[in-house]
């Protein structure tokens, strides 16, 4: 896709995120629009090898969405790269739906692992790198982390252990939106410049405006086209906006874990219609 395609991607799949919460009554807009671009690079600007009619493919590259909880944007994402009936979205979080609050592998094509517990998206993906190394199996491990979710001890046991290891085909991407469900991550429980962080414990670390589509796709593919069985692992620094695409949304942590009413959800639809125009 070029840039005005995936631009207008992005804006289709916040659409859905947006109206699958209010369909639901519940779920985690803030969050999802934060990483909405991030997902479209990975899936629809050529940087992730997948095939939704084969989604257990051998060599595929693999998606750990760490941050479960954004768990609308990579359901919107998936249906929009044919792994499910996009109509399905609007069962999101219903009985008997396979569309839970955060991913079940076990339910949904596409879902690598289930996630939801924040701080173990990072060691299973580096558990993955380091298997599909030990098996001789190609393919790149990304991972979309919270900023908030850093504040886990497990993050950096994971960031140590993938270090140590070398594990150069992993791409742990830090949605770095500054805020948390209780706040300003820095007045919750401040977890300091995090690309230092990630540098002091081994990793390379690059820094990207996690917005800019055209960005995201040279940076990720990039990585992926340099990324070597043995190496240091990669940390990408993605600055976003908490709630992304909707003015009222936007930097506003109350928006973290809140469903939009009707008639909010209109004038949000609106909003983004109006800005791809």
């Amino acid at each position: 896709m070029d840039t005005a395609q995936l631009v207008a991607k992005a804006t289709d799949i916040r659409r859905d995120i947006l109206t699958m919460i209010t369909e639901a009554g519940s779920g985690h807009p803030g969050g999802s629009l934060s990483c909405t671009d991030i997902l479209t690079a990975l899936y629809f600007g050529g940087v992730m090898d997948y095939d939704a009619a084969e989604p257990k493919k051998v060599g595929r590259d693999r998606f750990i969405l760490a941050k479960g909880h954004a768990a609308p944007a990579l359901y919107a994402t998936l249906a929009h790269a044919g792994y499910f009936p996009v109509d399905e979205l609007n069962t999101l979080r219903k009985l008997g739906t396979r569309l839970q609050g955060h991913p079940d592998s076990n339910l949904l094509p596409g879902v690598e692992v289930s996630t939801g517990s924040l701080g173990q998206g990072l060691s299973v993906a580096s558990g993955l790198a380091a298997g599909l190394r030990l098996s001789g199996e190609d393919g790149v491990v990304f991972t979309v982390l919270g900023d908030g979710e850093c504040e886990e001890g497990q993050v950096w046991e994971a960031a140590m252990f993938a270090a140590h290891q070398k594990l150069g085909r992993l791409v742990a991407i830090v949605d770095n939106n500054e805020l948390q469900i209780d706040g300003c991550i820095h007045d919750v429980c401040d977890p300091g410049d995090l690309g230092e962080k990630f540098a002091a414990f081994g990793w390379d670390v690059v820094r990207v405006d996690g917005h800019d589509v055209d960005a995201l796709v040279k940076l990720l593919g990039g990585l992926k086209a340099a990324a070597q069985p043995e190496g240091a692992p990669v940390a990408v620094i993605a600055k976003t906006v908490k709630g992304k695409g909707v003015s009222f949304m936007e930097n506003q942590a109350g928006w973290h874990g809140k469903a939009p009413k009707p008639e909010e959800l209109e004038r949000a639809l609106a909003e983004l219609s109006a800005a791809v125009e």
